[in-house]
């Protein structure tokens, strides 16, 4: 059987879960990272030199970063659904997942740690409010990319759509000002529509 080591609460980790939800697999999560400790015991760094979660392990393979693990699990699973068969469409999915993880994280991260991991009279909020503001200008790009598309890469949920589908939840769950973004807006409702994304990813932030 599949298995997930990886905490709930982890915004990679929600990818894969996400993923192998979608795709109707039968998997074992285990706890692992922060609280959990784990990934600093010498039989982890040897699944995952990094000592980070996700990792897992699937007929004998092991894999770890949170990407290829989608990658990974929709290539096998999901072919001609999450994982696109044509060329062009996969090639869209994979530019979000790389954008997401190149250009979104940073400005991100500051906002997610500052607002919801950080006490209020630790917070250095001209940094959150600098970090807030160029996720703004990031999630107006995908704002203006879903126009004419309801997922990202075309007409149907696709791998493109996870990564940030989950930065996504933080990001309207936060106390922050966001601009209205109409089609960001749509998109991120029907992500909420889908029972796979609720149970994985509509978790309380912490």
């Amino acid at each position: 059987m599949l298995k997930i080591w990886g905490r709930t609460n982890s915004v990679n980790v929600k990818k894969a879960l996400w993923c192998a939800d979608e795709l109707g697999l039968a998997y074992e999560r285990l706890d692992a990272g922060m609280q959990f400790g784990v990934v600093n015991e010498p039989w982890y760094r040897k699944l995952n030199p990094n000592g980070l979660v996700p990792t897992i392990e699937d007929d004998g393979l092991v894999l770890w970063e949170s990407n290829a693990i989608v990658r990974y699990l929709a290539a096998k699973h999901g072919t001609g659904t999450l994982s696109p068969a044509d060329p062009g469409e996969r090639a869209a999915s994979d530019k979000w997942m790389d954008w997401t993880l190149s250009s979104l994280i940073g400005p991100y991260r500051d906002v997610f740690w500052g607002m919801v991991r950080t006490e209020p009279d630790k917070r250095d909020m001209g940094r959150i409010e600098a970090a807030r503001a160029k996720c703004v200008e990031l999630f107006s790009m995908v704002d203006a990319a879903l126009e004419s598309r309801p997922y990202l890469a075309g007409e149907r949920l696709t791998i493109g759509d996870i990564p940030l589908g989950c930065f996504a939840y933080a990001w309207y769950a936060m106390p922050i000002e966001r601009p209205a973004m109409p089609d960001l807006d749509a998109w991120y409702a029907r992500l909420c529509e889908r029972p796979a994304y609720r149970k994985n990813v509509l978790i309380p932030l912490t």
